[in-house]
């Protein structure tokens, strides 16, 4: 099985618990957080939806220098409109991943701050570790931010308390 296949499937399959978790999230009040510290629900939503993002800008550079990018920090106003973000960041990820060859994964890929190197690793790893594993770490914050505010927890590798199989 080619890389790319393999990446695919993975990612289309955490995509429909990403798509549970993220229907799930109330935006009627989308500055609540639990903590000072933490990020708002509305942004932490939106950030997962925007992750897949990620496949595409690793895939096609060899470099992603956070010092050359300025990211404006954005919340979905609405349910439509998070989904939305999420749909066209999948598609736009499974399509990179369906042109990508199992040699353009082996390629090294260098993420930076201006001169302060962050990582400098495979294109298959790096895939791996600032996509998929980033978006199942903050799925993890989100279902504790849905118990806080008393939305059902969807099942998402099992049941939960408030779904079952």
């Amino acid at each position: 099985m080619s890389i790319n296949t393999s990446f695919i499937g993975e990612l289309k399959h955490e995509s429909g618990n990403t798509r549970k978790l993220l229907e799930r999230v109330p935006l009627d009040n989308p500055s609540w957080l639990p903590h000072e510290k933490s990020m708002t629900i509305g942004r932490l939503a939106t950030h997962i939806a925007e992750l897949p993002v990620w496949v595409a800008r690793i895939l096609s550079a060899d470099e992603f220098d956070f010092a050359a990018h300025t990211f404006k920090s954005h919340a979905a106003s609405s349910q439509q409109e998070l989904m939305q973000i999420f749909d066209e960041n999948l598609n736009a990820a499974v399509e990179s991943l369906q042109q990508a060859t199992d040699e353009d994964f082996l390629k090294i890929w260098t993420l930076r701050r201006g001169d302060t190197i962050v990582a400098q690793i495979p294109k298959k790893v790096a895939i791996r570790n600032i996509t998929l594993n980033h978006i199942v770490h903050h799925r993890g914050q989100l279902t504790v931010y849905l118990r806080l505010l008393n939305v059902p927890v969807p099942g998402l590798y099992g049941p939960s308390a408030d779904e079952r199989f």
